[in-house]
């Protein structure tokens, strides 16, 4: 059954985060949505997944919370199916930046529409930076055009990146980018930090509402998501190649291979052959039965433990 997604974050002052913890538990378990929910003191970070009335339910519960009245809810066509339990803890913080209590929201970049990014974009001012706040898998089969994009694994390492290439970001203008609109709101503080840009923006909503109102815009490729989905395409721009044979293919396969669970992008043809390994020593053990395997087709269902919900 077709139902929906829906992606949410926000910062706010949270003072019994395991209550709120207890609350949407119950919540979610009553209307049979599962997905990731994060809580902390600094706020809120989820994405959820059910039928249509379900999903409506839980919008009403949280808005009636008057903490949570002015929520922005991301919709997608989705259902339950997209995640595999649900989850909700209490952390240190919503996304793992690595520095809890330190470059809050508050003293983010300015937030700019998509209409408004879009139309800096297109004019294209010689001291624009656009720049990418994700992780390389995720911008590997998606960006912006002419963005920059660090070569990351983890959101916890985008703040060495940016010390490291200050240079790059001395008097620009540096509008920063990710899939809601949540990693930016602290990164974007954190390089405002060192006083060198001479104006930090951020994309409110993110990718996500971007594509809302530009699906052939300036983003091309496919908005990485992390759920079952894998990624969500708009355009039909393929960015990258299969590793195996390099023809054109953005699809992640996971290495079926319990044990190494390298993500990795395989045609179907080489994903067939490679028996949805990443290597051929994973191959090799694979055939030897010697690994435990996953039970589904990680090219059609793909689960990640991630943190980085947006």
């Amino acid at each position: 059954m077709i139902g929906r997604v829906l992606l949410f974050y926000k910062y706010v002052s949270i003072q019994y985060p395991k209550q709120q913890q207890k609350w949407h538990q119950r919540l979610c378990a009553s209307l049979g949505l599962t997905g990731r929910i994060i809580i902390a003191h600094e706020g809120i970070n989820g994405t959820v997944g059910g039928t249509y009335e379900a999903t409506q339910s839980y919008k009403e519960a949280v808005h009636a919370q008057s903490i949570f009245s002015d929520i922005d809810f991301k919709e997608s066509p989705g259902s339950a199916a997209d995640f595999p339990r649900c989850s909700v803890l209490v952390k240190d913080e919503v996304v793992r930046l690595g520095r809890p209590h330190q470059y809050p929201a508050a003293d983010g970049g300015r937030h700019l529409s998509p209409t408004e990014a879009h139309e800096l974009i297109s004019k294209n001012p010689e001291d624009l930076v656009i720049l990418d706040g994700r992780n390389n898998y995720e911008s590997d089969i998606g960006a912006f055009e002419n963005s920059i994009k660090p070569d990351i694994t983890t959101f916890r390492e985008l703040p060495d990146y940016i010390d490291q290439n200050l240079k790059t970001f001395r008097d620009k203008r540096v509008l920063m980018y990710c899939t809601g609109g949540i990693r930016c709101e602290r990164a974007s503080a954190y390089l405002k930090s060192h006083d060198v840009a001479r104006e930090v923006l951020q994309l409110s909503g993110g990718i996500h509402r971007y594509l809302e109102q530009y699906p052939d815009g300036f983003f091309r490729g496919k908005n990485y998501v992390f759920d079952g989905r894998i990624a969500v395409a708009t355009n039909n721009d393929i960015l990258t190649t299969c590793s195996q044979c390099n023809a054109p293919e953005d699809a992640y396969t996971n290495c079926i291979n319990t044990h190494c669970n390298a993500r990795v992008i395989l045609c179907n043809d080489c994903a067939q052959m490679t028996q949805s390994t990443c290597s051929e020593s994973c191959k090799i053990l694979v055939e030897q039965g010697s690994v435990p395997l996953r039970t589904k087709s990680a090219r059609s269902s793909q689960y990640t433990t991630s943190s980085e919900i947006l």
